[in-house]
């Protein structure tokens, strides 16, 4: 059975801050300055080239300081430098990059991390201290799982370490696949039985909400303290609540994809680059996470045999699942093909999904092989925050000839169409 490598961060707060972490980090910040002058001047991308050609300078200029800061120095120094010359590249990047952040990345050489005593041991220029955290109910989970690398990061709420955890689980061989949609307001699910599974999330609801909240306490106080811990606070609610709705959506969709072993999302990586709509409209979608949703659905799948597999994004919503030609839409949600077939583009991209996901793995599918015959797709619209079904008979669709039913929501509003099998 094929075995995959799952990754998380852990965050730990420190009780007590020890004398001479100041300087640490101001050392520590030093060096990637310098490092990142070096590579930009000579245009070295490569870890080892940079390790080789500045560490024995570095390390007659910071003799007390434990060799391997220089290492994870080089390491930051690198990825600043490519994610620079990326940005330059896109037309984004100006100047020379500097590192100002408050953050020391760490090796296994650096620091050990204790969960049972509660306490993480650090090597400073002073010689390994032992230090104290506060324990979260959270840790508890990552007793089994292997240690990685981390940061020491300091904020004004405090000095957090973010340790991160791996851990090898099993891949069962998935019997089909769920197509997953994501939308700013509702996730939809394809599942091989021929239900659709559409979640309302209010996530644009939320985000919009927090957004005009912001906007106004812009407005009316122009600058200060006050402003910006207004904003954080805000801002911190936001982060929060999506984070916990995030979780929630996952566990649910992860629930409905663990009997049928296989999981498909669109690969969503470069959308960003391709958004050219009105400004209110690209200020919404880059507002949108999608990204951290599918990576929390992608490993809460994997901690239970779930494979994930990312499909081609390009026309899931726009093209028939059933004859593959392009479909025309009614001004509203619904898209209509020449065959006859109708449905929500929310349901058509994840119908679309979990067919391409199929064939991804090797089996047949429309057009290439015979429509499947669904005998009226029921569509199950749960609304997040009432946690309840649409009432009424389920919503259905075929792609033959039958009378239309309303689509409606909980409030009774008209949402489009949908054949009735």
């Amino acid at each position: 059975m094929p075995s995959e490598t799952i990754k998380l961060t852990a965050k730990f707060k420190l009780k007590e801050i020890p004398d001479g972490l100041d300087s640490l980090f101001s050392t520590y910040r030093e060096i990637v300055n310098l490092l990142i002058n070096y590579a930009f001047e000579n245009n070295v991308t490569s870890f080892y080239r940079l390790k080789k050609e500045t560490y024995k300078g570095l390390r007659k200029e910071y003799p007390e300081l434990p060799s391997h800061y220089l290492y994870t120095a080089c390491q930051m120094a690198t990825a600043i430098f490519r994610s620079f010359r990326k940005r330059k590249k896109r037309g984004k990047g100006k100047g020379r990059p500097v590192f100002k952040k408050e953050v020391i990345m760490l090796d296994d050489h650096l620091f050990k991390l204790d969960l049972e005593t509660k306490t993480v041991k650090l090597s400073t220029p002073n010689g390994r201290i032992q230090l104290e955290f506060y324990p979260a109910k959270y840790h508890e989970r990552f007793k089994d799982w292997k240690v990685g690398q981390a940061w020491l990061v300091r904020t004004p709420k405090g000095v957090f370490l973010n340790v991160v955890f791996s851990k090898e689980v099993e891949i069962k061989e998935p019997k089909a696949f769920a197509g997953v949609d994501l939308n700013e307001n509702n996730v939809t699910l394809s599942l091989p039985n021929g239900e659709f599974l559409q979640i309302i999330s209010h996530e644009r609801e939320i985000r919009t909400g927090y957004f005009v909240k912001r906007r106004k306490i812009q407005r009316k106080i122009r600058g200060g303290r006050k402003r910006n811990e207004l904003l954080e606070k805000y801002g911190r609610r936001e982060r929060n609540r999506l984070n916990d709705l995030y979780h929630k959506l996952a566990n649910k969709i992860v629930e409905f994809a663990e009997k049928y072993g296989g999981l498909a999302l669109e690969d969503l990586t470069e959308i960003r680059n391709s958004i050219r709509y009105s400004a209110e409209m690209n200020g919404r979608l880059h507002r949108w996470s999608f990204r951290k949703l599918q990576s929390i659905i992608e490993y809460k799948a994997k901690l239970k045999g779930v494979r994930v597999v990312f499909v081609n994004p390009a026309f899931t919503s726009s093209l028939c699942p059933i004859c593959g030609e392009k479909l025309s839409p009614n001004g509203h949600r619904v898209l209509s093909c020449k065959c006859g077939f109708e449905a929500d583009r929310d349901v058509v991209g994840s119908w679309n999904i979990r067919l391409r996901a199929l064939k991804m793995w090797g089996v047949t599918v429309p057009p290439e092989s015979p429509p499947m015959k669904m005998r009226g797709g029921k569509v199950i619209r749960y609304d997040w925050f009432t946690s309840s079904k649409s009432s009424g008979q389920p919503e259905r669709f075929s792609n033959g000839n039958s009378s239309l039913l309303p689509r409606r929501d909980f409030s009774g509003n008209r949402l489009g169409k949908l054949y009735k099998g």
